[in-house]
């Protein structure tokens, strides 16, 4: 494990270098100690985007690791479940009807996105939950249909709010890590922390649940109990990064599955080891939708999706393959 750890702790160092130093207008670290705009661009616009690339890589990597050790399924993410869906909902309508608003210093759209990710993962888990079997066709069904009825929701909301609100929700649903100063990433971590560490803990337990439900009951863990604190971690963390970042799908996915790969399937070495690799995934993700067009920009969810995309087919036809065997 900790040869994993050292790795992958070198590849997010050699990923955030690359980052800060390439984009629309590159950078030369060492013009950082003579050149005042350099240092305005890299400290206003550069580090804290590459910082928030890598804080929400992770956490979508880690809850991606997370879920498919809780439902046993590869294909668990939280795009695939409707998680991301539902946080995309409650985040547009708080949009819609007052982004700048706060419920005591928190920013609504939080709240908002954090309750429409934790109703979207308890109705996915109820409509696929048949007495102790979580079903996995019924799992991934209920994920997609809940994304499409978000996606409606959102689509409709957006058509009937004023023509402001609509382009701010149109250009956060296609995912962005836009950003200026820290101050946006210091409130985000406030929350997403308690999420991680929940998440660490609760390692132990989930490996035991991922090799089978009885097993782990047998051991002792209190299944239910970790279901509850992963669903509520899963939710928070997923909540706050739609609502910072907009919907990034599949990061959950790819990450997770090139981890087992490398590694092995053991959780307690998944789930760091996503945690780090989730982080240098998107920051090299978001260099290329911010270089790709030269002076233009593209959504960093586009990218997730266009390499995310064929390897959830590829993997959802190795799970049948394995299933008909």
């Amino acid at each position: 494990m900790l040869r994993a750890l050292l790795i992958l702790t070198i590849t997010v160092v050699v990923a955030a270098l690359v980052a800060l130093r390439v984009g629309y207008a590159p950078i030369d670290l060492h013009a950082l100690w003579t050149d005042e705009s350099a240092r305005l661009l890299f400290f206003r616009l550069r580090l804290p985007r590459v910082a928030l690339a890598a804080v929400v890589g992770a956490s979508l990597a880690a809850v991606g690791a997370a879920l498919q050790a809780l439902f046993r399924n590869p294909l668990a993410e939280p795009l695939t479940l409707g998680v991301s869906g539902g946080g995309a909902l409650g985040a547009t309508l708080a949009i819609a009807f007052g982004a700048g608003a706060s419920v005591a210093g928190v920013p609504f759209v939080f709240l908002a996105a954090f309750a429409g990710a934790g109703v979207a993962v308890s109705v996915v888990y109820r409509l696929a939950r048949t007495g102790a079997v979580v079903m996995p066709g019924a799992l991934l069904l209920s994920g997609v249909v809940l994304n499409f009825i978000s996606a409606s929701f959102v689509v409709l909301i957006q058509y009937l709010t004023d023509y402001s609100r609509a382009l701010q929700i149109l250009r956060w649903t296609i995912g962005s890590l836009d950003v200026v100063g820290f101050g946006l990433l210091w409130r985000m971590m406030i929350f997403i922390v308690p999420g991680w560490v929940v998440l660490a803990f609760a390692a132990r337990d989930l490996h035991l649940i991922a090799v089978d439900e009885e097993t782990a009951v047998s051991l002792g863990v209190n299944v239910r109990r970790s279901e509850r604190l992963t669903y509520a971690a899963a939710s928070l963390i997923v909540g706050v990064t739609v609502a910072v970042g907009g919907t990034i799908g599949f990061v959950g996915l790819i990450v997770p599955h090139a981890v087992r790969l490398l590694f092995g399937e053991d959780v307690r070495v998944v789930l760091p080891c996503s945690f780090l690799l989730g982080a240098a995934f998107l920051m090299l993700a978001d260099t290329v939708a911010r270089t790709a067009l030269g002076s233009g920009e593209l959504p960093v969810g586009a990218i997730t999706a266009l390499a995310g995309g064929p390897v959830f087919l590829w993997l959802l036809r190795r799970q049948q393959r394995l299933a008909a065997m």
